[in-house]
């Protein structure tokens, strides 16, 4: 893991990959930025005789922050149990709309959200899928199916054996291969741009022929923003509840938007982010839609429009 040398340059080199190891593990930019510096933050306490004594600083980087990781995910369940409402990942834009925005420029400091790699292993659907893990599993999946650490390395970092972090990584390769394989994002952009337009003209029916009847849409808003607390299941219902959010929010606008690497939409009101929302879509049908509404996790989002 990482890279051998201990210059300031190489050490700072990690910073990347590190961002992007643990916003796979934790679903948060927040979290996955303050758990990086802690990493570095512990590294520069280590007397300079310690560091020089350490072959490859990016594996050393890399366990540090994957143990503070496990600390994290392991605490998450029970701050979760007092969250308002359901938990979803933050949501991020791609870098051609991150550079859009404004958000950073070539030679100012790039935030953590620019430095995330978009494929499939951060899409929302994914990323869900992960929050179904063990902390363990979710540790050694992600090193390991994700970002082809070795079992020898990932063991280090939960403190089990390689064979025991091998049935961890199988555990959660099951979990994954539960759930159908997306369709090709240009089929997923045509089905969320009809969506858009049945939604703005307030077409109920049209919806209900866009989304699958046994769909679920999942808000997060965190007790910051209206959002319902509990899934809404079933198409009909959904196609309904959407046409309700229309109605009491005159003036919003909706924009179709990459979200987490896949055709998305942003809903915004006067310039402002009100809701970043993410479709699951199977056979020419929304089975999934997860809208994140919580003010705190649309940061990235912030200077769209």
């Amino acid at each position: 893991m990482g890279t051998v040398g201990t210059g300031a340059d190489r050490i700072a080199g990690e910073r990347r990959q590190l961002i992007n190891v643990a916003y796979r593990l934790l679903g948060s930019v927040t979290e996955a930025e303050d758990a990086v510096q802690d990493a570095y933050t512990r590294w520069y306490g280590l007397p300079r005789s310690r560091q020089e004594e350490i072959l490859s600083p990016g594996a050393w980087l890399t366990t540090v922050t994957g143990r503070i990781c496990l600390d994290l995910l392991g605490s998450a369940r029970a701050r979760r149990e007092r969250y308002v409402g359901a938990w979803l990942p933050e949501p991020l834009p791609d870098r051609t709309e991150w550079d859009r925005t404004g958000a950073a420029d070539a030679t100012g400091p790039a935030d953590p959200a620019d430095q995330i790699v978009l494929d499939e292993s951060v899409t929302m659907a994914f990323l869900v899928v992960l929050e179904s893990m063990t902390p363990a599993e979710r540790v050694a999946f992600v090193l390991h199916d994700v970002f082809r650490y070795p079992f020898a390395e990932i063991a280090d970092v939960l403190g089990r054996t390689p064979a025991a972090c091998k049935q961890l990584a199988a555990s959660a390769r099951r979990r994954v291969g539960a759930a159908a394989a997306p369709v090709a994002t240009a089929g997923r952009g045509d089905v969320v741009r009809h969506v858009k337009e049945a939604w703005e003209t307030k077409d109920i029916e049209a919806l209900v022929g866009l989304l699958n009847p046994a769909a679920v849409m999942t808000a997060d808003g965190g007790g910051m923003a209206g959002a319902a607390l509990r899934p809404v299941e079933g198409g009909a219902r959904i196609a309904q509840y959407m046409v309700a959010i229309a109605d009491k929010a005159p003036g919003l606008e909706l924009l179709e938007r990459s979200v987490n690497g896949v055709p998305g939409l942003v809903a915004q009101r006067a310039g402002v982010v009100m809701t970043v929302a993410s479709f699951e879509v199977r056979d020419g049908r929304v089975t999934r839609i997860w809208a994140v509404r919580n003010p705190q996790k649309l940061r990235p989002w912030g200077r769209e429009g």
